[in-house]
């Protein structure tokens, strides 16, 4: 059984309320935390090794070390609960059923950092979950666990939740603090960096829900103890949305050392893929990350297996990797199509672009519509190469990663699955009833000689 430290007690009846949470061991570590200095949480953090669980994997004490304090100048804390990721469902689980998790989390990380007023940015959709969060702010608030003079310490802390319109872009932290500061989230040009100039030009710290909430565990078991679990840089544990054709959707909570092999088939989490099908791919970390065939998910291209941490997922690199990003993790059995798939997300992409950059914004537009006259039977040869030639363009030329977001998910199915894109080209109308299906996708790949 894996080890649990942030849904160990998701299964408790009115966990999400103070009492019940408080009775289970709940804003002990907040009381360990305040005895300390903001010096020894921070130096907890960093010897935890813990990664920002949003997507991009840096260090979260590293990050937090780079905050500026220049004298008299506010700080802010802001939760990013911006999570639109096509694939991403952890942090609505933590802020639905573990709101006090992440309350608590705030407080510790919080006083760490100087930041009397914190904020929770959170997705416009995620309709219901404001109230939740804003009733365990109140909760905490009444206990003396927020407000003035936390516990006598002197310390005092606000958390306010904000909502959201419902932008994707606004995932991307200078697009959130925008927004935060009621503009159209547009993301800002860096330097200066947040860690600088961040919500009204303070300094301010974005982090993720997830990374937020695993301050509680890594101050109550101490930051060596945290680091133990896991293995190598993928220390911790670290929640999975997974989905798609498999038998038990969910969210799961793994230490990073089992294999892909036994996440996928294993009952103790997704029991397999669904009606005894054969897998055909995955896209292990959110529609962004590069999606990858059985043969490269299951096992590295040098034969061996395939472990679910940042470091394993992406051996290989993009050419036969891919990247563990925020965890959503979406499985895809022989019947699914690629080319289908891929222009649904580069229609998202699309959609959710801001604008701002000409290569992003006209860019991902013209992908969609080329994967549509692919999927539609009326694509060519050459529209293949002009998909893998837009969107090396788009790559690595806009001011935030959305480009890179859009960029990747073509380039990997054209990488990987170019003869079923060439399938559609040369049968169009039979690409319109039917689906190119396994074909290779599940042999073993023979090890490169040397």
């Amino acid at each position: 059984m894996s080890k649990k430290l942030l849904l160990k007690d998701a299964h408790i009846e009115g966990i999400r309320y103070f009492e019940t949470y408080r009775k289970q061991g709940g804003y002990t570590a907040a009381e360990k935390a305040l005895k300390m200095t903001p010096d020894e949480i921070l130096e907890e953090v960093k010897a935890s090794g813990l990664r920002g669980r949003g997507g991009a994997g840096f260090p979260t004490g590293m990050k937090w070390s780079f905050l500026a304090k220049p004298e008299g100048v506010p700080r802010h804390l802001v939760v990013n609960a911006d999570e639109s990721e096509p694939g991403t469902f952890k942090d609505r689980y933590l802020m639905e059923f573990l709101p006090h998790l992440l309350i608590e989390g705030m407080l510790i990380s919080s006083y760490c950092l100087g930041s009397n007023v914190s904020y929770i940015y959170i997705r416009g959709e995620y309709s219901w979950i404001p109230d939740i969060l804003e009733e365990a702010i109140e909760e905490a608030k009444a206990a003396g666990f927020l407000g003035k003079n936390i516990l006598g310490t002197g310390f005092d802390c606000e958390i306010y939740v904000q909502r959201g319109a419902g932008a994707y872009i606004c995932g991307e932290e200078t697009a959130l603090l925008e927004s935060l500061e009621g503009k159209r989230g547009n993301p800002r040009l860096k330097p200066p960096f947040p860690a600088v100039k961040g919500l009204w030009e303070r300094p301010t710290v974005v982090n993720n829900v997830e990374s937020i909430a695993a301050i509680v565990p890594i101050i109550d078991i101490t930051g060596a103890e945290y680091a133990k679990i896991g293995v190598g840089r993928s220390t911790g544990t670290k929640l999975i949305s997974a989905c798609g054709n498999i038998n038990k959707p969910g969210v799961y909570e793994i230490d990073m050392t089992i294999t892909v092999e036994e996440f996928i088939y294993s009952d103790e989490y997704c029991g397999g893929i669904k009606d005894g099908k054969k897998l055909k791919a995955c896209i292990p970390g959110g529609s962004s990350v590069p999606i990858v065939p059985a043969n490269l998910l299951l096992k590295t291209v040098n034969g061996e297996p395939r472990y679910m941490n940042y470091e394993s997922l992406a051996d290989g690199g993009f050419a036969t990797g891919t990247m563990m990003g925020s965890g959503g993790f979406i499985v895809l059995d022989e019947d699914q199509c690629i080319v289908e798939h891929t222009m649904t997300l580069a229609r998202f992409y699309n959609h959710e672009s801001c604008g701002q950059c000409t290569p992003c914004r006209e860019g991902t537009g013209w992908m969609y519509k080329i994967l549509k006259k692919i999927e539609n039977g009326q694509g060519k040869m050459e529209d293949i190469d002009l998909l893998w030639d837009i969107q090396r363009k788009i790559e690595g030329n806009t001011i935030c990663p959305l480009g890179d977001a859009a960029a990747w998910p073509v380039a990997a199915a054209i990488r990987h699955f170019r003869d079923e894109f060439e399938w559609h080209v040369k049968n169009p109308e039979l690409c319109l009833t039917q689906n190119y299906g396994l074909a290779h996708y599940a042999d073993p790949i023979p090890a490169p000689t040397v």
